[in-house]
């Protein structure tokens, strides 16, 4: 059923009342409204801090350096960047006129081409893709390839540890070395001051492993910390901001900072996630293959098994939760400091995708530049044989073939001439785990000598019958010297039979379809007639990849939005974005594409809709008053900045013309619950053992995060390696055999209890506890559920996917490097849209069905040791249960139906968290004094002392993320009660507080904002 909403009469900026030709559309009452399908009446900001606040000011810490620097900060800001303003224009059309940036003439200024003849498949989460990511590695004959952002050379790609340690990622590629494969790997050098990822350890863990490994870190930074602090003045007074300059800004500024000015790489970030296997299957998309990212869909933040330690799911620093303690000291797995039994770990939701066909050929494109720009710039002069450039050369598809220079070691095979598709199982339906059956050994081999490849389905399984040509199969006719397409004429006359094709066989939506698709659906003018449409778009520049600009992933965000239809669905990780040139210093223009298309759809009457979930904290902060979380804050008010707040935010400019915002465009956050078993079955265990349970745990991360080449011995014989004693781990297992079962509790059935609110779980409300070391009221922990997903799906027709954010630092092309790909499948699929027969393609619209599916708890929770086709590499579809009574309640996002339900699970799990276990941000917090009310209060930590005696820490009333007590009644009785509340919560969607700190100046004048870190933060 439909919510009502009432809030305080606070609405967009100074443009709520003014009359307009519109307003008689909106009912305000008291700065209220009904809206449509039970949607929030949310409230603006008459607030314009963030421009009074910088303007024509500097921020405290280059007022303490004397004035050397007064009034220098839109300068300071473009020597940063190095330009003056190369990317504060967007475009609305596909093509960059801006003569400083990539002039290519591909659609939307990319690098690539459209190419047809793909096969894609989608990964929800990190447990799916990372499976399959290792079945790829495991075939792997010729070359392995990886792009990172951080690399983590003790990560499993399968679970449990204790029953997957040949699935570790350092020994699957030792592995793949010592079978002859080449590995490469491009991995972000981090700024040390800022960033614990550690890709020092990285490089030396697994190059170490075999010589035919090379990993490259870059870019290169920073001189040591006294030359940084001694030159920092002089520097800024000679008005040359380098990376000595930037790293003396406080800490929190270096956590999202990266960059160049001229030849001084600074702190931008390499961003991308990609792996290609034998240039033949590639994986890319939002999930490194690092620490934290590995996760199932039901997102699990309770990890203690004090029946058996081997059912440990995230040992050692793989058990974290970055809002407590962010990962520290990597290279020593055993210095874990965050104890699991008391506190949760951070979900992490997330997408990913594999691929195989012509497009792959500029995933390897991509990769060859970057490896030849990073080894001219700084590996050539070493001399280490494992060291060599890349090169390819065009084959007759136009796409490109890799081949190492002489210096190589080992010579690559070339790929075919042509990408041949093979027959394949039709797309799957959902069928009981059980009668799954896996590809067979990945060590088989076919008659042509290469691993196993389960090739896309046949052309007339995509529903539209084509010519069956041979020469025009795949789309490619014959290749100009610079690489690019000249189609044959059969081609465009196959343009007319396709349509009338179509025309005869479905109905005048079908045609909407087409026409919608015309433009996306040509490359040079000749229409691709086979295959899943792919375009490989990016972000980077010179310092990053050695080209002129190229931001070819925000022109793709912008015309995709305009031209969207009906709906347009964003998952992110950030959301900051500008409407016009009046939010300095935002340049990406996201949000103007968004505000136009709602204002059209909403002067021509039409219902339209576009759903944003973004994390609730976009940045990994504690306490977010403390001045160490500044730069979350600042994050979070250009994010308010860019939805609801300031003057120009997407709701106000909706709001300024007199429609209501909230009828159009809404934000979500996702949160969960989950309950640390600490019952009476440790305790038995603990008292039978003599061992405590921590030690014991302790013990057994230190096994199986041992390095790959443990026991290393060197000539003589002796152990050069590590000494680990499991005295106690193998004396505690031996202690829980004696243990009763305890209805489950000493057994592992609730060692976590996240499938409560997944499909078919079972409810809270009957799920057994006894007390132990801690009562069950304590046991229970909630935590944001972190979102990380990058990903736009539009009219269930389009996807974009990959590494980049929404925000400057991920769009505007010369800040951090990035890499997504367009999707356009024309598998047809009934479907509807606002209650009207719609075609949808397969890929996008089951992407979509999935997302909404697992944020609505509408998908049981994963088994991670029951695979089913999801697990598995490209060549293998999706499974997805069509026609199921859970698929019909997700299939018309523009329905009432599918609005009340999206909209009132979110108020109620918002209801009961905020309840339960007072989260922030939350809307009840509107200043500092509410902050201090409703979390600090409960949770901080206090000091007592005064008059020069000794400060005295204070516990705090609660821990981080557990259940404030007070609110429930004592004893047995506010058990049940809680229990009841978290019965309640289906799913993990929260409403996103649009209202926080909306009285406050969120991002105080402080020693880190000024004209560079504001620019950095966006």
């Amino acid at each position: 059923m439909s919510q009502e909403y009432r809030e305080e009469p606070l609405a967009y900026g100074d443009y709520h009342g003014r009359s307009s030709p519109n307003n008689d559309q909106i009912d305000y009452q008291d700065g209220q409204y009904d809206g449509e399908g039970g949607e929030r009446g949310l409230i603006g900001d008459t607030y314009r801090k963030f421009r009074r606040k910088y303007s024509g000011q500097v921020s405290g810490l280059f007022n303490t350096l004397h004035g050397a620097v007064h009034g220098l900060g839109s300068e300071l800001q473009q020597r940063v960047s190095g330009r003056a303003s190369t990317s504060s224009h967007a475009h609305s059309g596909t093509q960059c006129d801006n003569s400083m940036h990539n002039p290519s003439q591909n659609r939307y200024g990319s690098f690539g081409a459209q190419r047809n003849n793909n096969d894609i498949k989608w990964y929800v989460d990190g447990c799916g893709y990372m499976w399959a990511v290792s079945r790829a590695l495991e075939q792997a004959r010729e070359s392995i390839w990886i792009m990172d952002w951080w690399l983590s050379p003790e990560l499993y790609l399968r679970r449990p540890p204790a029953k997957n340690e040949q699935y570790r990622i350092d020994r699957m590629l030792q592995a793949a070395a010592q079978r002859g494969v080449r590995v490469n790997i491009i991995v972000y050098k981090e700024v040390t001051q800022a960033l614990t990822l550690c890709s020092s350890h990285t490089k030396h863990a697994l190059e170490k492993l075999h010589p035919n490994i090379a990993v490259f870190r870059h870019p290169d930074h920073l001189p040591d910390a006294q030359t940084l602090q001694s030159s920092f003045l002089s520097s800024l007074q000679n008005l040359s901001l380098s990376a000595k300059t930037a790293a003396s800004l406080p800490l929190d500024a270096l956590q999202a900072v990266y960059g160049m000015n001229d030849d001084v790489i600074l702190y931008w970030a390499h961003h991308e996630k990609l792996c290609v296997v034998d240039g033949r299957t590639a994986f890319m998309g939002g999930l490194d293959l690092c620490y934290g990212r590995w996760d199932l869909n039901q997102h699990p933040i309770a990890d203690c098994h004090p029946s058996n330690l081997d059912n440990t799911v995230f040992p050692g620093q793989e058990y974290n939760n970055a809002r407590v303690l962010d990962f520290q000291d990597v290279p020593h797995w055993q210095n874990n400091k965050l104890d699991r039994t008391t506190n949760s770990r951070m979900g992490w939701s997330d997408i990913s995708v594999s691929l195989r066909g012509p497009v792959v050929e500029d995933l390897r494109a991509h990769f060859v530049e970057r490896w030849n720009f990073i080894y001219n710039e700084k590996y050539n002069v070493r001399k280490d044989v494992r060291y060599s450039r890349l090169t390819f050369n065009e084959n007759e598809a136009g796409t490109h073939q890799q081949r190492p220079s002489a210096a190589s070691t080992r010579s690559y095979s070339p790929l075919p001439q042509s990408y041949q598709p093979e027959a394949s199982p039709q797309l799957r339906t959902s069928q009981p785990y059980q009668q799954y059956q896996p590809p067979a050994s990945p060590y088989r081999q076919n008659d042509q000598g290469s691993g196993d490849y389960f090739a896309p389905p046949p052309q007339s399984s995509r529903g539209v019958d084509f010519d069956d040509d041979e020469s025009s199969s795949r789309g490619f006719g014959s290749i100009d010297q610079d690489g690019r397409h000249h189609h044959h004429h059969h081609v465009e006359q196959g343009i007319d039979q396709m349509t009338e094709a179509i025309r005869g066989r479905f109905s005048d939506g079908v045609q909407r379809m087409e026409d919608n698709y015309e433009h996306h659906g040509r490359l040079h003018g000749g229409f691709q007639d086979a295959g899943i449409s792919c375009q490989i778009v990016r972000s980077c520049s010179k310092w990053s990849h050695g080209v002129a600009v190229e931001h070819s992933i925000q022109n793709a965000y912008i015309d995709v939005i305009q031209r969207s239809q009906h709906f347009v669905y964003i998952e992110n990780q950030f959301f900051i974005t500008a409407t016009g040139d009046s939010q300095k210093p935002v340049r990406n223009k996201i949000g103007a594409a968004l505000v136009d298309r709602i204002l059209r759809a909403a002067r021509n009457g039409e219902k339209y809709k576009v759903i944003v979930i973004i994390p609730a904290v976009p940045g990994f902060a504690g306490d977010l008053k403390d001045d160490a979380s500044l730069g979350t804050r600042a994050i979070m008010e250009f994010q308010y900045n860019s939805i609801n707040r300031g003057g120009h935010s997407i709701m106000e400019m909706i709001a300024i013309e007199g429609f209501d915002p909230t009828q159009y465009i809404q934000f979500y956050n996702l949160r969960n619950y989950d309950r640390i078993n600490c019952s009476a079955s440790m305790r038995d265990a603990e008292k039978s053992s003599g061992v405590a349970f921590e030690a014991a745990q302790q013990q057994y991360n230190d096994a199986v995060e041992l390095p790959a080449d443990y026991p290393s011995r060197g000539d003589d014989g002796q152990n050069r390696g590590f000494t680990m004693d499991r005295q106690g781990y193998e004396q505690y297992q031996r202690g829980t055999q004696g243990t009763k079962e305890r209805q489950g509790l000493g057994t592992g059935r609730w060692d976590s209890v996240s499938e409560c609110y997944m499909l078919g779980g079972v409810d809270i409300r009957s799920v057994p506890w006894e007390n132990g070391n801690v009562s069950e009221m304590d046991a229970f922990v909630s935590e944001e559920l972190y979102v990380h997903s990058k990903v736009l799906i539009a009219d269930d027709r389009v996807v974009i996917c990959g590494s980049a954010n929404l925000n400057d630092r991920s769009q505007n092309g010369h800040h951090d490097s990035e890499i997504a790909i367009i999707v356009e499948d024309p598998t047809p699929i009934d479907s509807y849209m606002n209650g009207r027969p719609w075609r949808a393609t397969r890929f996008a619209a089951t992407l979509r069905r999935q997302l909404f599916r697992k944020h609505l708890g509408l998908l049981r929770a994963q088994d991670m040791q029951r695979p089913d086709a999801n697990f598995e590499p490209i060549g293998v579809p999706n499974m997805y249960d069509f026609g199921s009574s859970e698929d019909r309640l997700v299939v018309d996002p523009l329905s009432d139906s599918f609005i009340n339900l999206w909209n009132s699970r979110a108020h109620q799990n918002t209801v009961a968290f905020g309840r339960a276990f007072h989260p922030v941000p939350h809307d009840d917090v509107r200043t500092w004094k509410d902050y201090d009310n409703f979390y600090e209060s409960f949770f901080k930590k206090s000091e007592k002392g005064a008059d020069g005696k000794e400060v005295r820490k204070v516990p705090a009333r609660y821990e981080w993320g557990h259940v404030v007590a007070e609110n429930f009644s004592p004893g047995q009785p506010g058990i049940g009660e809680l229990k009841e509340l978290l019965s309640t919560i289906k799913g993990t969607v929260v409403e996103m507080p649009l209202l926080f700190l909306i009285k406050e100046d969120i991002a105080k004048e402080g020693v880190s904002l000024n004209a560079f870190t504001e620019e950095v933060y966006t």
